[in-house]
């Protein structure tokens, strides 16, 4: 009943009137981010959700598009700005997502989605993550976010997936509040946002 029915018209209930509520941030927010990335103030990228299905992921931009001389992106922590680091140290740059939640193609809890090049990489363990809808934030997400490997991070999420209840739900939403205001496990270390998964060898 949860799963089914309650949990996915709360996502879009608190979805809709969180956008409301924070609209005037939101419309400051992307106003200087478009001054800093040349009118771009928001970042889209194919991710897959539930059962691996592909979805457009929405997010705010807080790298620019600078390349060297190859043509090649400079690495994250060049092309980081100021503004942009500000929006990632208080996670703003996830409530965009808030969209793909009334959409449909996330939830607000539930394991993050990642790269679609990962999805070959999975064992069978790690593929139950997408047995359910990704999230905002996650199991994953309060207990080291970005800080921990990747082996624990799928773990966490698989953990969630099979325990999946409102009381875990409230849980990680009071412990996500908390992680944002100590601004803890955003980046790994010596990294400006985490290492790329490459497998399990």
């Amino acid at each position: 009943m949860y799963i089914s029915f309650i949990k996915p018209a709360a996502d879009f209930t608190v979805s809709l009137i969180s956008l409301i509520i924070l609209s005037p941030v939101l419309i400051m927010v992307i106003i200087l981010l478009a001054i800093a990335n040349k009118g771009k103030p928001f970042f889209f990228q194919d991710r897959p959700g539930k059962f691996g299905k592909n979805f457009k992921i929405v997010k705010f931009k807080t790298m620019t598009d600078e390349k060297n001389r190859s043509g090649d992106l400079l690495p994250d922590a060049e092309r980081l700005t100021a503004i942009g680091n500000l929006v990632r140290k208080t996670s703003i740059d996830e409530i965009p997502q808030l969209i793909n939640v009334l959409k449909g193609d996330m939830s607000i809890v539930g394991p993050r989605p990642l790269l679609p090049q990962y999805l070959q990489l999975y064992n069978s363990h790690q593929a139950r993550r997408h047995d359910v809808k990704p999230g905002i934030t996650g199991w994953a997400q309060v207990n080291g976010r970005n800080a921990i490997s990747w082996t624990q991070k799928f773990d966490y999420d698989v953990w969630y997936v099979d325990n999946i209840s409102f009381s875990l739900d409230v849980k990680i939403l009071f412990k996500t509040v908390k992680k944002v205001l100590i601004s803890e496990g955003i980046n790994t270390d010596n990294m400006a946002t985490t290492e790329p998964f490459n497998g399990n060898n």
